[in-house]
């Protein structure tokens, strides 16, 4: 069977413990466990889970696209991890 070359589907294969971790929101998400929260910063409601560590893939921080990737663009420092008691 042919392995399939997309660009998602090589990040997958090079990302395997990030690529678990988003499985986990998505299960976690369907099964109730876990539930999106506004942008951390902004408030807006259409929001992305952001993991600051992939061993943890239920502690995740809700951010907008914008905010999303200006973290991952500009660094951590932008938007500093807040320690949440879970």
């Amino acid at each position: 069977m042919p392995k399939t070359d997309t660009r998602q589907a090589n990040w997958r294969r090079a990302n395997p413990a990030k690529y678990d971790a988003h499985l986990a929101v998505q299960r976690a998400m369907k099964a109730g466990e876990l539930e999106k929260q506004t942008c951390e910063v902004c408030g807006a409601q259409a929001v992305d889970a952001h993991h600051d560590r992939y061993d943890e893939p239920l502690r995740v921080r809700w951010l907008c696209r914008l905010h999303h990737t200006r973290l991952h663009h500009r660094g951590e420092d932008m938007f500093p991890i807040r320690r949440r008691d879970d």
